[in-house]
């Protein structure tokens, strides 16, 4: 799969955001090295320490279809101006099932993006390998 169509893959991932309160959609797709692509979206509730996001979604679902799951790249997409990013638990549960090489693909809403190297926005993750 090339860098953009899981691009676009994760802007389709974002029309199901469930954002009542802040109305931040976000969008996520990963690759996994079996070659199989999985999407997610941002989830808000009342209590908002129990919100979840795009790209821990995405993995939830991987894991919940292929077990111990290694990322080869993500994207993540959003309906802000500005380049998204992922959020430091996310960043925490991709150490935990990808390595410094992994590719981020990070969009905004133009549709440009930058390629950032897993390692470079994580540096000395914690890690269990």
């Amino acid at each position: 799969m090339t860098d953009k169509e899981l691009i676009e893959t994760a802007k389709k991932a974002l029309e199901n955001a469930y954002v009542p309160y802040s109305k931040f959609r976000v969008g996520a797709a990963i690759l996994t090295k079996t070659g199989k692509v999985y999407t997610g979206c941002n989830v808000e509730i009342a209590s908002f320490g129990a919100t979840n996001c795009a790209e821990r979604t995405a993995v939830w679902k991987a894991i919940s279809e292929e077990g111990k799951i290694e990322i080869e790249k993500i994207a993540i997409a959003s309906d802000d101006d500005d380049y998204i990013y992922p959020c430091g638990i996310c960043r925490q549960v991709m150490a935990e099932f990808a390595n410094d090489d992994m590719k981020l693909l990070c969009t905004n809403k133009a549709g440009d993006y930058r390629e950032i190297r897993f390692g470079d926005i994580l540096p000395n993750a914690f890690r269990s390998f």
